[in-house]
């Protein structure tokens, strides 16, 4: 089989994001306009977005580099990039 494809790195530092309480998609893939989140750019490749669910008001730090191990959040993967 052939490798794994790669991420773009969206960048190298997490995005910290004020959310309210709901549903969200994390972009996987790097290629979304709309960082830190799906715009559907993954479309045709084997990236699929990852679902984050907010249960209340809060800032989160979601991976931008998207090499982190605790998807989606940054895990601080990108120092070692």
């Amino acid at each position: 089989g052939r490798a794994m494809a790669e991420p773009k790195i969206a960048q190298k530092s997490p995005y910290a994001v004020e959310l309210a309480p709901g549903d969200y998609w994390w972009c996987s893939c790097g290629q979304s306009k709309r960082q830190p989140f799906c715009d559907g750019s993954h479309k045709g490749t084997e990236f699929a977005p990852q679902k984050y669910s907010a249960g209340e008001s809060k800032t989160v730090y979601f991976c931008a580099c998207k090499a982190t191990r605790n998807a989606p959040l940054c895990d601080g993967s990108h120092k070692a990039l």
